[in-house]
């Protein structure tokens, strides 16, 4: 089976186990039905997600030009404390801004490697959480806009942590935690502005991932410099396929990549 396409992040859905699709132009693979089998993975060329063009890829699968000029790159995405839609005012598009920013957005905790504060709109629950691997998360506020999440995550990171270690997530060297406890005792953490939409009857969502064998140390393919890899898949978690021979590949990490792969 042969599949050819620019790279995207991979869609999910959740169930037990979580199910994986690699979405291309003209066609799309359910990840789950090649594990235990040979991949072989070609990097062809980039093209940006913007544009369309083959230019390197910068950063969140757009090249350079595109990442400093659209809003979909702008800084509040990773930063969304520095929101503004809620106030009219502009950053780079003021009515893509309103879309995005003012609508329900979810501070909730997380469990990949470690306990991790972080921000995502209500329609990405649970798919932020598959996302970053984590197997069990739970929400602690429900707020209108995006500014309020941003503003609640800054104040919770004093107290918890707001990253992930990735190779701690990928050999599951994880240990479960009482994410209720957790969102219990940052609750008097919360700004004054977000503490009436504290949740706070909800339990832990567990992940359950599709791994037959987790990597001992893991190595990381980068297309760049290594255009051309063929491994046996043994899971995915996150967003990365993990192979036999320990090799894991980030794909979010490689979005605007070009790239042809081979089933056997």
């Amino acid at each position: 089976m042969l599949y050819e396409g620019v790279l995207k992040k991979m869609k999910s859905e959740f169930g037990s186990p979580i199910q994986y699709y690699l979405i291309f132009e003209n066609d799309f693979l359910n990840v789950n039905q090649v594990l235990d089998k040979e991949i072989h993975l070609e990097f062809l060329k980039y093209q940006c997600l913007n544009c369309g063009q083959d230019l390197p890829i910068y950063r969140q699968g757009f090249c350079r030009n595109c990442f400093f000029d659209i809003p979909a790159a702008g800084d509040w995405i990773m930063r969304p404390e520095l929101s503004t839609a809620h106030l009219g005012k502009e950053d780079r598009d003021l009515e893509y801004e309103k879309k995005v920013q003012l609508q329900p957005h979810i501070v909730y905790l997380a469990n990949s490697s470690n306990i991790k504060v972080g921000v995502t709109r209500k329609s990405q629950v649970p798919t932020r959480w598959i996302d970053q691997g984590a197997h069990e998360a739970i929400e602690i506020v429900e707020v209108p806009n995006r500014y309020l999440a941003g503003i609640t995550e800054v104040a919770l990171k004093e107290f918890v942590g707001d990253k992930t270690n990735w190779r701690t997530m990928l050999t599951n060297k994880v240990i479960d935690e009482d994410l209720v406890a957790w969102r219990e005792r940052l609750h008097k953490y919360i700004p004054d502005e977000a503490v009436t939409y504290f949740i706070a009857n909800n339990t832990e969502t567990h992940m359950e991932f599709p791994v037959l064998k987790y990597p001992e140390k893991v190595k990381s393919l980068n297309l760049d410099k290594t255009p051309s890899y063929q491994g046996n898949l043994k899971g995915i978690k996150g967003q990365y396929l993990i192979f036999e021979d320990n090799t894991v590949f980030n794909v979010r990490g490689s979005e605007g990549y070009y790239v042809s792969l081979t089933i056997a």
